[in-house]
Formats: C-alpha cells, structure tokens, sequence
C-alpha cells in the first residue's frame, strides 16, 4: 500500500436536549463491528470535485460537509453549528491507515432513520455511557463535549495522558 493513502474520516457528537446520540455498529462492519460509537464516514472524492471552488484552487469547509452529508445518510437528521474537537489516527484489520477528525455539533431537525450500517441508537446522559460497549476513546470524547457545554467553552485534547502519565486535558478559551 502507498505509505501516502489514508481514508479521512469525520465523526460527529450530537447533542440534543441535554444527551447525546451514540449509534450500533452492524455486525457486518469490517471496523468495529457491534460497537457502538457516534455517527461519521469518509470523505469521498465526490464531496468536493464536482462542485465550484470556494477560491481559484481550494474548496473549503469540506469535512463539515461530509459530516453533515455522513449524519444524514446513516441517521436521516439535520445537523447545525459544528466545532473541530480533536484528530485521531489507526489502521484498519485490512492493514488502511485512517485519520479520523472528531467533531461535535447541534441537532438540527429531523427523526431517527438509521442506515444498514447501524441496528441501534440511543441519546444518553454521560452517565448512561457505562451501560454501552463503546469503541475506545468515544467516552472520553463525549466527556470532553459534555464538560466544554456545562463550562461553556471549548477545549482540545492532546492525549488521554500527558508525558507525565496524568490525565491531560487542556483548555482553551
């Protein structure tokens, strides 16, 4: 495989009255099967090549909109107002390396429709997370969202642990 190629993926924390909506992976899914984890896909040569650029060479915005485009498809609802939150990066059973940016969001409008991807959804408090079998670091994340809304500010996450081996978050304005 070209050390170069990558598939970017975008993910999106939802929150909706308070909770957020955490999706089942299919069994059938090649990654993650059965977990469950936040709604997100990939970005596809399609989400930008057919339309105009936004200057003379870039189109801008781009993961927002596959974000947007990748909610609707597996969930059927709308969202509004995404923030960037974090950037992660693994390789897949079949040996694809993938860069996955992490995003949270507003619900907009619509209901519930899931894809064939996924066979279950739930909006749970934070503290409901435990009950869920959910893919590595998705917690954490739904943490990090649910403590920038009740501090109302955002934060980055540079690690689940600084060099020190202590929890690390830091905390922007």
């Amino acid at each position: 495989m070209d050390n170069k190629l990558h598939y970017v993926a975008v993910t999106g924390i939802i929150v909706k009255d308070g909770k957020y909506l955490i999706t089942k992976r299919s069994d059938k899914e090649k990654v993650f099967p059965g977990f469950w984890t936040v709604p997100g896909g990939r970005l596809e040569r399609e989400d930008y090549i057919n339309n105009p650029k936004d200057t003379g060479d870039a189109w801008y915005n781009i993961l927002e909109k596959v974000l947007e485009r990748e909610i609707k498809e597996e969930t059927g609802i709308n969202i509004k107002n995404s923030y960037y939150l974090l950037s992660l990066a693994f390789v897949r059973p079949d040996n694809i390396p993938v860069t996955v940016n992490s995003f949270f969001c507003e619900y907009d409008s619509g209901n519930i429709k899931l894809s064939d991807e996924l066979v279950d959804y739930k909006w749970v408090s934070v503290e409901e997370l435990d009950k869920y079998s959910l893919i590595s670091g998705i917690r954490e994340e739904i943490e990090m969202v649910d403590k920038q809304i009740k501090k109302g500010r955002r934060s980055s996450w540079f690690g689940k642990y600084n060099q020190k081996g202590e929890q690390s978050m830091v905390e922007g304005a």
